[in-house]
């Protein structure tokens, strides 16, 4: 029997349940919904013992934004008259956040990549002293990774710059946190970058963009990248030997983490690249000045630069011309400004001291020599003779000879009685056997042709000697000499 029907009947819920087979409870239920409009009656939420702190609660959350946990809480609640466990006013507080959240939600939603837009960058600490630099290219997701040992403005822009080549070409918006050594102040949030990245982002035609403040989320794909590169680049062949090996290591694993699928896009990397590459901005003819200017010298006479009053020598062909300097390692690198060619590395010396090298003259350095330089008729006639007058004239000097001026007019009359050749034959031999007064050439000139001619000695004289019979000591005992033939 229909129940409502039964109900209609007799009025009473037992009478019904009765005549139907049930329970009154049943039919209670039955006829409250019926009432209802076929719903179910609406449910008397249950009192809890926290309900006095409730609104306590509600408002610690609220000018905490959410952060102040349950554990702080409950002592204030406690004072407050909460006589409850702490478990159940975890339950509370728990509630309460998350019904603020979802008051307060921060509108994130899955990004949208454009093909050559974005690229992400950002720095990680690898551990002993290296730093890793992770760039990724968001549409294809191409992953760069390099390590260095400092974070420093120059650093970063090199391996952006190298990031750029490798990708060949330039995205139009590089996106970073608000890393120190790319941005020169924040003013009402918004965020100044510093000299050296708006010319080298001019240079490259992009845009620089910024993340939010402690905000890691809104760069996650580079955030993730950092991550990966140290669970599966540095902790399997860490400690490296050298920055150079770790930078080896580090282009072999983006080859073959960009060769293979990508979990979150289901296609290759290296292979989208190629599609993108067509959407970037052209790389330019050069790379940018990166870091401070070069210090620049002018070549002197010398052929060298000053540089920490120290002299450092540079090919002559460059005397008059700018060079630039730059110290790296102990060692000292000079450039042609013209031709960016490096045409000097000297190591670095003390101040006052100088650092040649023969290569840039030409050859080594000759000996010092103080050539003749006749004036007076006589000086010049006598020197018109040729390198046997020199050379007298030069060692008669240094002999002492102080009537040198008059032995010359004298040797001028001996060439008018003997002849210029036998005048030259006879300085030679006064030469060679150091005779420097005019008297001696007088005297070879007296003696003629006839006079010895030493030369140097030769070669040692090895004859072969015949053999002969020989004998032993033993032979020549004193009871043994009349014995000897």
């Amino acid at each position: 029997m229909d129940i409502i029907a039964a109900y209609r009947e007799v009025g009473t819920y037992r009478g019904a349940a009765e005549m139907c087979g049930t329970t009154h409870k049943t039919v209670k239920r039955i006829i409250e919904r019926a009432l209802a409009g076929d719903k179910p009656p609406g449910r008397r939420r249950r009192e809890h013992n926290f309900d006095t702190v409730a609104d306590l609660v509600a408002e610690k959350i609220k000018s905490t934004a959410g952060k102040i946990s349950a554990k702080r809480l409950l002592p204030l609640a406690q004072a407050a008259g909460y006589e409850g466990s702490a478990r159940n006013f975890r339950r509370l507080v728990a509630e309460a956040k998350k019904t603020w959240r979802r008051d307060h939600h921060r509108g994130r939603r899955p990004t949208v990549w454009t093909p050559g837009e974005m690229l992400v960058i950002d720095w990680g600490d690898a551990g002993g002293g290296l730093h890793v630099f992770c760039a990724v290219l968001a549409w294809s997701r191409v992953r760069f990774v390099r390590f260095a040992d400092n974070e420093r403005a120059t650093t970063t822009l090199a391996l952006l710059a190298e990031c750029f080549e490798e990708l060949g070409g330039v995205p139009k918006v590089v996106l970073a946190d608000r890393m120190g050594c790319l941005k020169g102040g924040v003013v009402a949030n918004k965020v100044i970058p510093a000299s050296d990245y708006v010319r080298f982002a001019t240079h490259y035609a992009f845009r620089p963009d910024w993340c939010e403040a402690a905000d890691p989320e809104s760069k996650g794909i580079v955030e993730h990248l950092v991550g990966y590169a140290k669970r599966d680049l540095v902790v399997p062949l860490a400690p490296f030997d050298d920055l150079t090996a770790a930078n080896v290591a580090a282009r072999q694993w983006c080859a073959e983490v960009n060769t293979v699928t990508h979990s979150e896009i289901c296609a290759v990397p290296a292979e989208r690249l190629a599609g993108e590459r067509e959407l970037l901005t052209a790389l330019p003819s050069l790379r940018p000045a990166i870091g401070k200017a070069p210090i620049t010298r002018k070549v002197d006479r010398l052929s060298c630069v000053r540089f920490g009053s120290a002299r450092y020598s540079v090919p002559t062909r460059l005397i008059g011309a700018r060079v630039a300097i730059s110290e790296q390692q102990g060692k000292l690198l000079i450039c042609d400004l013209a031709t960016g060619e490096i045409v000097a590395d000297h190591l670095a010396v003390a101040p006052g001291e100088a650092s040649v090298a023969d290569e840039h003259y030409g050859g080594p350095r000759p000996a010092p020599r103080r050539a003749a330089r006749p004036r007076t008729a006589a000086e010049k006639a006598f020197l018109a003779l040729g390198p046997a007058a020199e050379s007298f004239l030069t060692g008669s000097a240094a002999a002492g000879n102080t009537r040198l001026s008059g032995d010359l007019v004298e040797l001028a009359g001996l060439r008018a009685a003997h002849g210029e050749q036998a005048l030259i034959a006879a300085l030679e031999r006064a030469v060679t056997f150091r005779r420097w007064r005019a008297e001696d050439v007088r005297s070879i000139l007296a003696a003629g042709a006839g006079t010895p001619h030493p030369a140097p000695a030769g070669d040692a004289l090895i004859l072969e000697l015949p053999p002969v019979p020989t004998r032993s000591l033993a032979e020549y005992t004193l009871d043994k000499i009349g014995q000897v033939s």
